[in-house]
């Protein structure tokens, strides 16, 4: 079946926030419990946002719930420790090139996010590629998170397609397997600095630049678009 749409997830593939989001929340985390290692925050990389504040709860064991920690985050540290990076500077620059690979092919191409919406487009809108994309779908639009499907599943509804015509460009474990579950051919952008699960994705990549090769080798869908 032809390819008619790729779809990206945002944080770990378009710009390189996990380890700056990470570092801020440990950070936080610092501020409890000093004595934290820096491996206890490898587990919320790529995590919901649900799993993310409650694991987060129960290392600074305060007794809060997951939501009130978070919003002590949001209100109490996140505006005192702003990115040291812009997200031009981790902007991953082979995206633009994947982008025109696809227009050119004729494909569509969305966004599938578990950050804000508005979050999501000031992003592209800084690194220029907002323009390029049809679609931008955040979690705010479904009521489940990643690794559901629902993300994945609204963003082909909305483009006029279906699952097993999407590709979806993934890093994060709960990311794979929401596109998997979806029916969506994924392929992994391999991040060595997370134990991340890829064992659900059809392929992997290195880099973004390696993209290519592998639409390629992937049969009368891509392949032969990107060939075309």
């Amino acid at each position: 079946m032809a390819v008619k749409a790729l779809i990206f997830d945002m944080d770990g593939v378009i710009v390189d926030t996990e380890p700056h989001n990470m570092q801020r929340v440990y950070g936080y985390v610092k501020s409890f419990r000093p004595d934290t290692p820096i491996e206890e925050m490898y587990q919320i990389v790529g995590r919901t946002r649900t799993d993310v504040w409650t694991r987060i709860a129960g290392i600074i064991g305060e007794g809060k719930g997951w939501e009130e920690t978070q919003k002590d985050f949001e209100k109490n540290w996140k505006p005192f420790h702003p990115y040291t990076v812009t997200y031009r500077e981790i902007f991953r620059e082979e995206t633009l090139g994947i982008l025109q690979w696809a227009k050119k092919r004729e494909m569509l191409t969305a966004v599938a996010s578990a950050t804000a919406y508005d979050k999501v487009k000031e992003i592209l809108a800084e690194v220029g590629v907002l323009p390029w994309f049809d679609l931008v779908i955040s979690g705010e639009s479904v009521k489940k998170s990643k690794p559901d499907p629902e993300i994945y599943l609204k963003a082909a509804e909305l483009l006029g397609v279906l699952p097993s015509e999407c590709i979806a460009i993934e890093d994060s474990t709960v990311g794979i397997t929401a596109a998997h579950r979806a029916g969506v051919k994924v392929v992994a952008l391999k991040d060595e600095r997370f134990d991340f699960d890829r064992s659900l994705a059809d392929g992997e990549i290195k880099d973004l630049g390696g993209f290519f090769a592998w639409a390629e080798s992937f049969g009368d869908g891509a392949g032969q678009r990107a060939n075309g």
